[in-house]
């Protein structure tokens, strides 16, 4: 788990609201910032928790926009879905848009444009989830994107329940976080499904091995090299085929995620200064790799630059072995 804190009060007036665009950036998704209050002042948390992020902030009113040119820099796809502590906001998606009060929670689609406005002092907890993760429970989502859940719901004590311990201090390993994520997601598909189809979709996968539940498991063991469909199967008493078939829900494939979790986890440590002592053959090694060439062409596939010229790039320096 890594977290991080930003606040506008380390550095001058006139560099807050630049300063807190970067932060929001960082902490969430890619976004513009815009309408700042007089006398902006903000302050935000993020921690993660490998591909899983939560954020909670405090802030005076402004606004944020997240446009197509956003989307085409951004590196992975993601829903966000957040928790009015205070203060109210407007969300706005395509054609729909929704006002959340202090304990309702809000969904957006992150691989789509978006706008929200605080017209108010505000304070939220932002989930950052993976798209995959809530569109395998929640396919429905594809029509409708934008979604609030109300704070008087009968499943809503639970969901805030949950995206408080994710964004808070107590909650230490990746092994939690990924546990109440998946509890989260359900929670989500049961509030979002309106058709009965889809409640009796949602009610079926909270209590079947979802493709959430199987990341989970995978993000635990991502590093083991021997990770595979057959282990994944075993583990939660289905067969190698049913393990597929969660994959092809969500247009993925077991290999595809292992490989793109890998680079990714591969380029957190490159960015790390605690990792600057560590090769680069020790990091891929250490994430599950066990071919130093394939690591290296999948890496500047991925990222378009090789392991070696990307850490050179972050941190100025860089190793020979396998570059």
């Amino acid at each position: 788990m890594t977290s991080r804190h930003w606040s506008t009060r380390t550095v001058s007036t006139h560099e807050q609201f630049a300063f807190w665009r970067e932060a929001v950036c960082e902490a969430v998704l890619n976004v513009a910032t815009e309408h700042p209050a007089e006398g902006f002042a903000g302050d935000i948390t993020c921690s993660q928790y490998g591909d899983l992020r939560f954020a909670a902030f405090a802030s005076t009113p402004h606004d944020v926009v997240r446009l197509k040119s956003h989307i085409g820099r951004s590196r992975d796809d993601h829903y966000l879905v957040s928790l009015q502590r205070s203060g109210s906001s407007r969300m706005f998606q395509g054609d729909d848009a929704c006002e959340l009060q202090p304990g309702d929670v809000g969904l957006v689609d992150g691989t789509r444009p978006f706008r929200v406005e605080f017209p108010q002092p505000v304070d939220r907890v932002v989930a950052v989830i993976p798209h995959a993760m809530l569109h395998s429970r929640a396919p429905w989502l594809e029509r409708r994107p934008l979604n609030r859940m109300a704070g008087c719901s009968s499943l809503s004590g639970a969901l805030r329940f949950y995206m408080e311990r994710l964004a808070g201090p107590d909650c230490g390993s990746e092994a939690e976080a990924a546990a109440l994520t998946d509890n989260l997601c359900n929670i989500i598909a049961l509030m979002t499904a309106r058709m009965d189809t889809e409640q009796v979709s949602a009610r079926n996968a909270a209590f079947q091995p979802g493709l959430d539940q199987m990341l989970a498991a995978m993000r635990q063991h991502l590093a083991d090299p021997d990770l595979s469909p057959r282990m994944l199967a075993e583990r939660f008493r289905v067969s190698v085929r049913t393990v597929h078939k969660r994959f092809e829900a969500a247009d993925l494939t077991f290999g595809q995620w292992v490989l793109d979790s890998r680079l990714q986890a591969c380029r957190r440590a490159f960015d790390d200064p605690q990792h600057a002592a560590f090769t680069i053959s020790q990091i891929a090694y250490g994430w599950g790799f066990n071919d130093l060439s394939h690591f290296s062409k999948a890496f500047k596939t991925r990222f378009g630059v090789s392991p070696a010229q990307y850490r050179r790039r972050t941190h100025g320096t860089g190793d020979n072995c396998n570059a």
